[in-house]
């Protein structure tokens, strides 16, 4: 069985503590899978101006986030790996994406919380790939695309984000904690996911024109922009979803496996 490409909604950092359906999926999802010999991980709290790939052989941690004392203390010391990281960049430069190998960048939420609950044991080497906030979902398909061949020598991309990312309706709107997801915000994660099914990647590539409610639910992209990166790195073919919830009536966690 070959490794699909996949598309994770993260969560905040309280994702490792709180007892919810999107922590169990993810401790149990990886082991449904080949174990990888590598990740590469795209996150969306990683955004710079063009590709970078992250070249440490021991990345730090980043905790990009405000209080949670005691998640701030968490480390996740899984190593990096050169060699598999010149490849990516070999990969994104054969495409023409002018990519850049960076070091000193640790690992972000977006990377070490769903790595915690998928591969506890830290010891799959983890490669950092960005985001460029200011490009389309067509530039991310690209990236994506550009790895797809990744997948054929047991190395799993991850493209982790959001499926609904609109904080501060999260935040500041009146509804209970969980639960089912409001309706305009069930309505944006049924269109996605009707057109993930059956590979609609025009649709899905111009979802803010198309989407029902798409700007409420993605107010900026870059929480979206990584599952464009795991549908190219996925062979470009129709996914499927995984896991279903809903944090806050707002944020979707939704997962989708490509390939």
């Amino acid at each position: 069985m070959s490794l699909p490409a996949l598309f994770v909604s993260h969560g905040s950092p309280q994702l490792l503590i709180d007892d919810t359906a999107a922590r169990d999926f993810l401790r149990g999802y990886a082991a449904t899978m080949p174990k990888p010999r590598a990740i590469v991980i795209a996150s969306a709290h990683f955004g710079t101006s063009r590709p970078a790939v992250v070249g440490d052989a021991k990345p730090g941690m980043i905790y990009d986030f405000g209080g949670m004392p005691e998640l701030r203390r968490l480390v996740y010391p899984a190593p990096g790996d050169p060699v598999v990281a010149m490849k990516v960049a070999g990969l994104l430069q054969a495409a023409g994406l002018a990519p850049a190998v960076v070091t000193g960048h640790g690992y972000d939420h977006g990377t070490w919380v769903p790595l915690m609950l998928l591969y506890p044991d830290a010891d799959v080497p983890v490669i950092q790939l960005s985001v460029q906030p200011h490009l389309d979902p067509t530039h991310h398909l690209a990236v994506g695309r550009a790895l797809a061949s990744l997948k054929d020598e047991d190395i799993l991309v991850i493209g982790s984000g959001s499926a609904t990312h609109n904080l501060r309706e999260f935040y500041y709107g009146a509804h209970p904690p969980d639960g089912a997801a409001l309706p305009w915000v069930g309505a944006f994660t049924d269109w996605v996911h009707d057109q993930i099914i059956v590979g609609r990647l025009d649709d899905l590539l111009r979802y803010r024109e198309r989407a029902p409610y798409a700007v409420e639910n993605h107010p900026t992209d870059e929480h979206l922009l990584p599952l464009y990166i795991a549908i190219g790195a996925g062979g470009g073919v129709a996914g499927r979803r995984v896991h279903t919830s809903t944090r806050g009536g707002v944020i979707s966690m939704d997962t989708y496996a490509f390939g």
